[in-house]
């Protein structure tokens, strides 16, 4: 039968992928298995897994699925051995691509203990590591950001109220503080900005502001200063600092201020904090 032919050149969105993909094009397990093993190093033979992914085979659905410019964002919720971030990462080196992943993974154990890993968790986070610095290291060329982040699901940063109605005075004097003891400004701010609905990998800025360490994410949409304690003479500097800083950002639109709540000496400081910041256009003040 008559059928139209074009050429590649005039098919601007591609050609519709083979229905059927060999394994001479995109690999199999024993491949997957292979290439593990030249990033992870076993002290246990029964540690290796054998219904790996071919890193190959995940490419090929990148082709497919995604634009290499277009920062779209692959997820992999079962993420083992970190095939995915591993195959991101070289479809990126091979187009130039700005692609990103999220590997989400339970620290389910190793059967053996390893000295370097007891989890696939770090397993996967090994390889991706070893992945990146490799790909940085074979070309002379900008191959993009190769480095990634690694959270832990955990409970909330902020206490929920549980008052003991037999010595609530107690309960009271344990709240002053909203924040769970041992968590880090940086474990604040990430629930921050996941609350706020930003991008995990949105560049920080920071800059010491009367003393006080201030972080700025999404050009500006969220401000935070998480010092433990802001006196009545630094409520000023700070505030006018903030503003400062506020005004010179490119997203400041709808900024939100964010402090701790138990740092300031007393209700009259933190007023005097956000009517400053008010006057000076910032509407969204809040305290944690």
């Amino acid at each position: 039968m008559p059928a139209q032919k074009r050429f590649l050149s005039e098919v601007q969105d591609g050609i519709v992928p083979q229905t059927i993909w060999d394994y001479r094009t995109v690999g199999h397990t024993q491949d997957a298995k292979k290439e593990l093993l030249e990033y992870v190093t076993f002290e246990h033979n029964e540690n290796v897994l054998n219904s790996l992914k071919p890193t190959r085979l995940i490419q090929q659905i990148l082709l497919v699925g995604t634009s290499p410019n277009s920062g779209e964002v692959v997820l992999d919720f079962f993420a083992g051995s970190a095939s995915t971030g591993h195959a991101v990462l070289k479809q990126n080196q091979s187009d130039g691509g700005n692609r990103r992943f999220i590997c989400v993974q339970i620290p389910e154990p190793l059967p053996s203990p390893e000295k370097a890993m007891n989890s696939l968790f770090q397993m996967g986070t090994t390889r991706i590591r070893k992945v990146g610095a490799e790909a940085s290291d074979l070309t002379s060329r900008p191959v993009g950001d190769n480095g990634f982040l690694v959270f832990k699901l955990d409970s909330s940063n902020v206490k929920t109220w549980e008052p003991d109605p037999h010595d609530l005075e107690q309960s009271l004097l344990d709240h002053v503080d909203h924040i769970k003891s041992g968590r880090s400004e940086q474990d604040i701010l990430y629930e921050l900005l996941l609350k706020r609905g930003l991008d995990l990998c949105d560049p920080m800025a920071s800059r010491e502001i009367a003393g006080k360490s201030v972080y700025a994410f999404g050009g500006g949409e969220l401000i935070a200063c998480l010092a433990q304690r802001i006196e009545k003479g630094e409520v000023e500097g700070l505030a006018g600092g903030v503003a400062d800083w506020h005004d010179v950002l490119d997203n400041t639109d709808d900024t939100t201020v964010v402090f701790r709540d138990s740092a300031f000496d007393d209700d009259v400081a933190k007023t005097n904090c956000t009517e400053i910041l008010r006057q000076r256009g910032v509407k969204q003040v809040r305290s944690i």
